[in-house]
């Protein structure tokens, strides 16, 4: 067993499909089969169910994959801690909610200093990518509404507001009960403010619909189909042209910190530290340079 088929493991576990992780390692098919064939012979016990739709993990592969992850993590690790202190090099991924407002001056200003650093990022909502930091799957996060957490460290980012926003204009929180709420899945910490004060109104909303992107709920608020709840820098345009309108909530929740997550006992790489370096430089900058 070498690392090469821990790697060819994890992507057939990724991908559930021998094809598409020959696709995204760029190996031949035969190979990757071959290699799975061969790991399961010197462990001495099956991996996947194999079922004409795909292949799944067993039990033994589940807890394979536990131990695999941490294996190439740490082989990721020492290959960032033999890179040369001023030439931060290598593979950085990193994970963000959809609303840092100043995500893209961060990640311009760090690929324009460090370019050969490859850099890549993942959205989701703030419960998963904790759980990404946490598994190893990301080096860091971008998250809000960050739960302290013992494995974790937390490097601020900045503070914002969150407001209410709608078609038209709301004459109490009793309109909530008959609108439909337009958020992310479970897991956003712009949802689960929204649903804490809810609960404290005692609102029991008509309907709440999920959604994946934030451009999509926006759109939809414009539309008049319901409300949500979101970062007032991420609404300066639609609002200046008057296609929403914004309420205020109480200050217990609408005021909502952003913070860059990762794990505590990764390796301080170069790469990471000068991340971090550029996340503390951008949080200096006025906010209004980011509005774009």
């Amino acid at each position: 067993m070498d690392i090469k088929d821990l790697r060819i493991f994890e992507s057939v576990a990724k991908n559930e499909s021998i094809s598409k992780a020959a696709k995204e390692l760029n190996y031949v098919q035969s190979n990757v089969t071959a290699r799975i064939q061969k790991l399961e012979e010197e462990l001495q016990t099956s991996l996947f169910h194999r079922h004409r739709k795909g292949m799944f993990l067993n039990p033994e592969g589940k807890k394979l994959l536990v131990y695999s992850k941490k294996i190439t993590s740490l082989m990721n690790e020492m290959k960032k801690a033999m890179q040369h202190a001023d030439q931060p090099a290598g593979k950085l991924d990193i994970g963000s909610v959809e609303t840092v407002i100043k995500l893209p001056i961060i990640l311009s200003s760090y690929n324009q200093k460090y370019p050969d650093v490859d850099l890549s990022l993942v959205t989701d909502v703030t419960e998963r990518l904790i759980d990404q930091v946490l598994e190893h799957q990301l080096d860091g996060a971008f998250v809000s509404g960050f739960p302290t957490h013992h494995d974790l460290i937390q490097h601020p980012v900045f503070e914002e507001e969150l407001v209410l926003i709608s078609h038209s204009k709301l004459q109490s929180v009793e309109d909530l009960k008959t609108k439909p709420l337009l958020v992310f899945s479970t897991g956003c910490g712009y949802r689960a403010k929204l649903e804490e004060w809810l609960r404290d109104e005692g609102i029991v909303p008509k309907k709440m619909m999920e959604f994946g992107t934030l451009e999509t709920i926006l759109g939809s608020v414009v539309s008049g189909l319901g409300v949500t709840l979101v970062p007032k820098s991420t609404i300066k345009r639609l609002e200046k042209k008057q296609l929403i309108v914004c309420h205020s909530i109480p200050e217990k929740y609408s005021i909502i910190s952003t913070v860059f997550i990762q794990r505590a006992d990764s390796y301080a790489s170069v790469t990471m530290n000068k991340f971090i370096e550029t996340i503390n430089q951008c949080r200096n900058e006025p906010r209004d340079s980011f509005i774009y």
